[in-house]
């Protein structure tokens, strides 16, 4: 089985997702990772060169096409706006929506562009939270509050989720 870490940028999917394997035994996968490997550039240079929509294309098209066998993966804030990608990793593992209150998130963020946080001409972190939570509640079919929690403590959240 696989399990798939959905949430906003900064929620901690790759540092969960690491430590998530590592505990349960299963191999570790990164999407941004692939998606940088598969085209041979930084996430932000991607962002620039194709536009945001171009950049949500290409993630979707990598996300959709992914399909290892008992791993984390953790994928980009933005995988929700790839509608046969979320359906393929809904499929193929558990989607677990790491949460995290908008002031959190914004002070872990720092630097966005530097993130490679796809943001629409015009809008800000706060309307981008708005617009990705009812989508990051619709694909999960697990949601672990990650507020006020440490690194282990969430990871044991999700272990303990993903018993029931």
């Amino acid at each position: 089985m696989n399990i798939v870490l959905i949430g906003m940028p900064g929620a901690g999917k790759s540092t969960v997702g690491v430590v998530l394997a590592k505990k349960l035994g299963l191999s570790f996968l990164d999407s941004d990772l692939v998606i940088q490997e598969k085209e041979g550039k930084l996430l932000h240079e991607l962002i620039e060169e194709h536009g945001v929509e171009g950049f949500w294309q290409i993630e979707n098209d990598v996300n959709a096409s992914l399909n290892p066998v008992n791993a984390v993966i953790a994928t980009g804030g933005s995988v929700i706006y790839g509608r046969e990608a979320m359906h393929h990793l809904q499929t193929i593992g558990k989607v677990v929506y790491l949460k995290l209150p908008y002031n959190e998130v914004a002070e872990r963020l720092g630097d966005l562009n530097a993130r490679g946080v796809t943001l629409r001409e015009g809008q800000s972190l706060s309307d981008l939270y708005e617009e990705r939570i009812p989508m990051y509640e619709q694909y999960a079919h697990i949601t672990v509050e990650c507020s006020g929690h440490t690194l282990r403590e969430v990871v044991e959240c999700v272990g303990n989720a993903l018993d029931k």
